[in-house]
C-alpha cells in the first residue's frame, strides 16, 4: 500500500477518534485535556495504534479502563465515518510526551544561566571580527571585498 494513502488514513482516524472522544460522556475519559498525538495503522488496515496524551491525568488506570470500555463504540462509529473495507481494531496507548515536555520546560525555566544579566556583554563580538557598514572587515580597504553583496566569492560560479 502506498505510504501516502496510509498517512491519509492515519490522519482521518486521528480526526475522527478525536471528535468521538469529545462526545463520550464517560467521566473516566474526562480527566483533563485529551489529545491524540499519533495514529499508526498496519499496512493491511487490521490494527490501528492510537497514541493519546492527557495533560492533567488523575488516574491512568481509570482512563485506560474507560478507553477499553469505549473501544467498541469508537470502532463502530469509525466504521460509519470512514469508508474502508475493514475497520481496524483499535489499540490505545498513553503518550506522555506532552506532559514530559511541560515538566522539562518548568525545570528549564527555573534554572539561572550565568552571564544572562542585562548589563553583561559576554555575547558581543570583539572589534577585530567586526565589519563596517559596507561589509568590509576591519583593516580591509574599501572596495576590496572578497565577494559580492550576496556572499559569493569570485570563481564560485562555474557559468562565468
Amino acid at each position: 500500500m502506498p505510504v501516502n494513502k496510509l498517512q491519509r488514513i492515519n490522519e482521518d482516524i486521528q480526526r475522527a477518534v478525536a471528535a468521538l472522544l469529545r462526545n463520550i460522556k464517560d467521566p473516566r475519559l474526562n480527566q483533563g485535556m485529551v489529545s491524540i498525538t499519533a495514529v499508526d495503522t498496519t499496512g493491511d488496515l487490521r490494527q490501528a495504534t492510537i497514541y493519546i496524551s492527557v495533560f492533567g491525568l488523575t488516574s491512568e488506570k481509570d482512563f485506560k479502563a474507560g478507553l477499553k470500555s469505549a473501544a467498541g463504540y469508537i470502532r463502530h462509529e469509525l466504521g460509519q465515518i470512514l469508508s474502508l473495507r475493514y475497520t481496524p481494531e483499535l489499540i490505545f496507548e498513553l503518550d506522555k510526551s506532552i506532559e514530559h515536555g511541560a515538566k522539562i520546560n518548568a525545570i528549564l525555566s527555573t534554572l539561572e544561566v550565568p552571564g544572562d544579566s542585562p548589563g553583561d556583554n559576554a555575547g558581543s563580538s570583539s572589534s577585530d571580527n567586526a565589519g563596517d557598514a559596507s561589509g568590509n572587515k576591519a583593516g580591509e580597504a574599501p572596495g576590496n571585498s572578497s565577494g559580492d553583496s550576496l556572499g559569493n566569492n569570485p570563481g564560485d560560479n562555474p557559468d562565468e
